[in-house]
């Protein structure tokens, strides 16, 4: 099993949980973060550290959560690795109170510039 990063962290990107992390698992978006199925070790140490509780056993995603678990495969794919513990997002804490907002994730590569940037 797997732990999987849910809507929750969505314009939060709170990394408290990467610093508790022993395989380096997280990798990091815009304004997101996900984990590596292949490296997550299932210890459950980041789940106690995620102040917006985004992060769950793939075995306890919520059901309309469930789409997180594939999602976070992907991103990890294309997403760079996260190591250390960083400032969560300026805006995270009005953030982290909205329920809804798929919409908002920018799946984009966060080491190529944004788009409309020259």
């Amino acid at each position: 099993m797997t732990f999987v990063v849910t809507e929750a962290c969505i314009r939060c990107k709170h990394t408290d949980c990467v610093d508790v992390c022993p395989t380096d698992a997280f990798r990091e978006g815009r304004n997101m973060l996900v984990i590596e199925p292949d490296d997550c070790i299932d210890c459950a140490l980041c789940v106690p550290e995620c102040p917006v509780n985004a992060i769950f056993g793939e075995d306890d995603v919520p059901a309309d959560q469930q789409d997180f678990v594939a999602l976070n495969a992907e991103l990890a794919r294309r997403w760079p690795v996260i190591t250390r513990r960083k400032a969560a997002l300026p805006d995270a804490e009005a953030w982290g109170a909205v329920e809804s907002k798929r919409d908002q994730l920018d799946r984009s590569d966060p080491r190529l510039p944004p788009a409309g940037d020259d």
